[in-house]
């Protein structure tokens, strides 16, 4: 475990593990600095910090120190960390980041699945889980087909998204953006892993603003909209999931609240 650990850690390079070089610079510093042969000690200085909220749990009202119910690896740092890791996957801080990585991409899929369930079965009808094999469905394409693109596109996009997780902001380049006259429009404008923002994914400046041309991220807004996202994302997974046993009964969302007879 340790040289697996070793490895990934080697391979990841940004800023959430190794830190900012001003925050190295300042760790590396010494606490005392040598004058005339003599080491000077220097003035001592009141430091006030702000103390971080009590951490949430995810089983409400129940705090029985370090363990199961709080694992001392999450710090209540990440977006909608309500230290919930039985199986303790997050020990290693490169496989938790990771994990964070796989659970936003994950839950952003659901977001999109679910509406897409729910929105093309009330325009055509059809269940979702028979849309591609029904007479009467849109399908230009046959599966093979279908199937082709698929991974083309996917396996394109992924793995751009797997080389830019282990080395940030490469895949930001004009080679990688060929129909792009300017790779900036897919450059990182936050700084942080999974919420690029900028001009291209944030049009609409949700989350920042444009201010002669340049994309401002607005960092009180963005943490917000962070959780509120990990938390519609996780609701949305677990809806999947129950889509899916829906399914293998040969029921539909819509048909569970009443509004399908299937």
């Amino acid at each position: 475990m340790a040289a697996t650990s070793a490895a990934v850690l080697n391979g990841l390079g940004s800023p959430f593990l190794t830190g900012g070089k001003k925050s190295q610079a300042l760790l590396a510093s010494p606490t005392a600095a040598r004058v005339g042969g003599a080491a000077a000690v220097a003035p001592k200085r009141l430091v006030v910090v702000a103390a971080r909220p009590p951490k949430k749990s995810w089983i409400p009202g129940v705090r029985t120190g370090p363990g199961i119910l709080d694992p001392e690896h999450l710090d209540g740092s990440l977006p909608g960390d309500y230290g919930f890791d039985p199986l303790g996957l997050g020990k290693d801080p490169a496989f938790l980041k990771w994990y964070r990585e796989a659970e936003l991409i994950h839950g952003r899929w659901a977001m999109t699945a679910v509406v897409g369930i729910f929105v093309g079965q009330a325009w055509s009808g059809i269940p979702w889980f028979q849309a591609g094999a029904d007479p009467g469905a849109i399908a230009p394409f046959s599966f093979g087909s279908l199937l082709g693109t698929q991974l083309l596109l996917m396996g394109w996009v992924e793995s751009k998204r797997w080389v830019d997780f282990f080395n940030p902001d490469s895949q930001s380049v004009e080679w990688a953006t060929p129909w792009s006259r300017t790779a900036e429009n897919f450059a990182n404008a936050t700084g942080e892993q999974g919420y690029p923002g900028g001009k291209f994914f944030d049009p609409l400046g949700v989350a920042g603003t444009l201010r002669d041309g340049v994309y401002i991220p607005d960092n009180e807004k963005l943490e917000r909209l962070k959780l509120a996202e990990i938390k519609h994302a996780r609701l949305a997974m677990v809806a999947m999931l129950i889509f899916y046993f829906e399914a293998g009964q040969g029921k539909t969302p819509l048909g569970a609240i009443g509004l399908s007879a299937v």
